[in-house]
């Protein structure tokens, strides 16, 4: 009967201790000592030829069991049986001889149905590693094949233990049968370079073309904490993507830690609130602290004394008996909870994040086997688990970000609580809720501010350039058919022309830039290439025209260029200016800030206690933000004063101030990714919003902005009380000098709308904009 391996292979393996006798008989015969201890079993092994030749029959072992181990013995020393984990085999075969008594008892303990395997040992593997013995033997290339093999040996409670292994090829020969091939130089080159090519190596190495033959002596030695860690790593790795992970790391840990029943969870603390909270790492690792708790858990938890030391000494604690714990403190909330629970033991080891504590790594067990002791070992894995969970973290923050930026566009600060939390929703809050449609984002009883910079008559100004712009190009156009003109026909495109030159003479129409910007474009430039493909003569000329136009438009654009960066420069001060203030501003109480950049720069505000609802809101916080958007539109004036002569382009601006005390709500709109107001009612304010820009002063032409003023337009009385105690206080830091107070024109469904109009001292020097004087 011949030893079968579980895979193919390149072998055809001889049981033999022939090696071991010659070595036994070499002692013997050089040291006295050896003589009487090993002539004995030599004389006996005599009796037994196939020790030499090779034992084909398993039941050999069995019925020869003493002389084996006599045998056997100087390998197997009797004292260290209970010890060492040792047996006899063959490399990379799963059957063993002669076993220690403790390997026999990890055997036993690992039940009926236990197959050993090395752990990640497949047939190719299995081959390539057994070829790789042949060529390390017969052919002396240099390999190391000492890789870190495994067999994971479940205990009697189905913990699994890792055994490391190593092999003492000692006593083994490789020998060649007759149908072996032998390598060249240039083959075994191959073959190190092509590891995954199976049937190379089958070819080179066909199977049962060598004989194996003698025993190797295999020594096992406990790994577990080591393998566990490493798999420990592994898992965190794919922490996120894994569907089987909270399995796989519970059973990591079982095996660190020796308990079968072992679970970690994770729970996150919200420092603001002072609690326990659920977070979308929940969706992978359960919470045991909330435990059954769809809310969030309450601070009585965080105020145990323990898990105050926790927070406090940032160290891991353990509670080894629940039970007790409960019995002797009943009224401890948290001891009270684990103790419903089920829970006997517990582990509990912070996660630090830049000095913080970012939440808690929880063990526990439903046996009393956790305890300060076992603890210990927190301290060897806790380094993975802080990366990972900051990884986490970070990982979770880009996702929030990601969606809040797809759905939602870019959030002001004031109000991006509410949006995380409906983001939070989608990446697996709770586990149970998933593909959940995003719920609407609205904020109601608001109160609205609104002001705005514009560019004063920047229409008038715009065309104004693009007319210069045309006109110049018309012009470098017709000085270039006058060079043309004798050799080419060019009546009729000339006539258009004349006729483009005169159109431009008077005001722009709508569509007169479009038509002269076509006539350039498709008719006057495809010609000019075609001419001066036909005559090279004409180079020079179309190339100099080409030059005065500008690369990307393939137009003049100087006026417009002027005119497009002047207004570039301007939105970006004011808009600069705006957004710094803002920023200083929301400290006193949050509010809503957006602008835009149109001709000009607009924001929109809204302030109210929904917007931040742990608070508490005064109307002081409106009347103060009133006062700080009016001076703010004094700097932006006399900033814009300061700059205006640096211009390529001259422009005047004019502020407004819409003040509007009925309160309203806002909803983000998803289709347009921003905030409007909500509902017909609130639909008053937009409105007026959009006409009074251009509205005029009752019973007169002229409008109710004007350069060098701020225009607040109002509608009741208390508003306009307010506001001239507003002004009182920039006058006294003479910012703002002379008022108007002027009624505004009726506009389409708008009465009774009127104005405080006030001017802008652009003579103060030295004003601290850092100062805002509250109400």
């Amino acid at each position: 009967m011949k030893f079968q391996a579980f895979y193919d292979s390149p072998f055809i393996l001889n049981f033999s201790f022939e090696k071991l006798i010659q070595k036994m008989e070499a002692e013997a015969s050089d040291n006295p000592e050896y003589a009487l201890s090993h002539q004995r079993i030599l004389d006996k092994t005599k009796e037994f030829p196939e020790l030499l030749h090779g034992i084909t029959n398993l039941d050999f072992f069995e019925k020869n069991e003493i002389l084996m181990k006599e045998l056997l013995r100087d390998l197997f020393p009797p004292m260290l049986t209970e010890n060492e984990i040792k047996a006899v085999s063959f490399p990379f075969y799963n059957f063993f001889f002669n076993p220690t008594k403790r390997f026999e008892t990890i055997i036993k303990k690992a039940g009926d149905n236990f197959d050993m395997i090395i752990k990640d040992m497949d047939p190719h593997r299995f081959y390539v590693m057994s070829c790789c013995i042949i060529l390390n033997d017969f052919y002396d290339v240099p390999l190391n094949v000492s890789m870190p093999f495994i067999f994971d040996i479940p205990n009697e409670d189905g913990v699994i233990k890792h055994y490391r292994f190593l092999t003492n090829a000692d006593f083994m020969d490789v020998n060649p049968l007759e149908n072996f091939k032998r390598l060249t130089a240039e083959e075994i080159s191959e073959l190190l370079d092509n590891f995954e090519d199976y049937e190379l190596w089958k070819e080179k190495f066909p199977p049962e073309s060598w004989e194996l033959k003698g025993f190797a002596v295999v020594n096992f030695f406990d790994a577990t904490t080591e393998i566990a860690i490493s798999n420990l790593k592994s898992k965190l790795i794919n922490l996120e993507d894994d569907k089987n992970l909270k399995p796989e790391l519970n059973k990591v840990f079982r095996s660190i830690f020796q308990v079968s029943d072992l679970e970690v969870g994770f729970t996150s603390i919200n420092h603001d609130e002072n609690k326990f909270v659920r977070s979308p790492i929940n969706g992978v690792i359960d919470s045991f602290i909330l435990l059954g708790n769809s809310q969030d858990c309450k601070n009585e938890l965080l105020c145990e004394k323990n898990f105050n030391t926790l927070v406090e000494s940032k160290k891991f604690f353990s509670i080894s008996d629940i039970e007790r714990t409960y019995k002797e403190f009943p009224d401890s909330q948290m001891a009270k909870h684990f103790y419903e629970a089920g829970i006997k033991s517990a582990i509990f080891a912070p996660i630090i994040k830049n000095k913080k504590i970012l939440g808690i790594i929880e063990l526990i067990s439903r046996k009393k086997m956790l305890n300060s002791i076992n603890a210990q070992k927190m301290e060897i894995v806790m380094p993975y688990l802080e990366d990972t969970m900051d990884r986490l973290y970070d990982g979770i923050e880009t996702r929030v970000q990601a969606i809040i930026q797809r759905e939602y566009t870019s959030i002001h600060p004031s109000v991006y609580w509410k949006f995380r939390q409906e983001a939070e929703r989608h990446i697996g809050f709770y586990r149970e809720e998933f593909d959940l449609p995003y719920r609407k984002i609205t904020f109601e009883n608001l109160t609205p501010l609104f002001g705005q910079t514009d560019i004063r008559n920047s229409s008038v100004s715009r065309n104004l350039a693009i007319k210069k712009d045309l006109e110049i190009n018309l012009m470098l156009i017709s000085d270039v058919f006058k060079n043309l003109i004798s050799d080419n026909d060019l009546t009729e495109v000339n006539e258009k022309l004349i006729r483009f030159q005169k159109l431009l003479s008077k005001d722009l129409r709508a569509d007169t830039e479009s038509q002269v910007q076509n006539f350039i474009l498709f008719e006057v430039h495809p010609l000019l290439e075609s001419i001066k493909l036909q005559n090279t003569n004409y180079n020079q000329i179309i190339t100099d025209y080409h030059k005065q136009l500008d690369s990307k438009t393939e137009m003049v654009y100087n006026f417009r260029k002027k005119f497009d960066e002047s207004l570039s420069s301007i939105n970006k001060n004011l808009a600069d200016i705006l957004d710094k203030r803002q920023e200083e501003q929301q400290h006193r109480f949050p509010f809503y800030y957006e602008r835009f950049k149109t001709d000009g720069v607009e924001h929109n505000m809204y302030i109210g206690s929904s917007i931040e609802p742990d608070l508490t809101y005064d109307p002081i916080f409106l009347k103060n933000l009133r006062l700080w958007q009016l001076r703010v539109l004094c700097e932006t004036e006399i900033e814009y004063a300061k700059h205006k002569d640096r211009l390529a382009y001259p422009l005047d601006v004019a502020s407004l101030i819409l003040v509007y005390s009925t309160p309203i709500s806002i909803r983000f709109r998803m289709d347009e990714k921003r905030f409007d107001v909500d509902g017909s009612y609130n639909a008053r304010y937009e409105m007026i919003k959009k006409r009074i820009d251009k509205s005029l002063i009752k019973n007169s032409d002229e409008r109710i902005t004007q350069p060098g003023k701020i225009s607040i337009i109002y509608s009741q009385e208390k508003e306009r009380e307010e506001y001239l105690k507003l002004i009182k206080i920039l006058q006294n830091q003479n910012l703002l000098s002379s008022i108007e107070e002027l009624e505004v024109e009726d506009l389409q469904g708008i009465n009774g709308l009127r104005a405080l109009r006030v001017a802008v001292n652009y003579d103060t020097k030295n004003v601290d904009y850092d100062f805002i004087e509250e109400v």
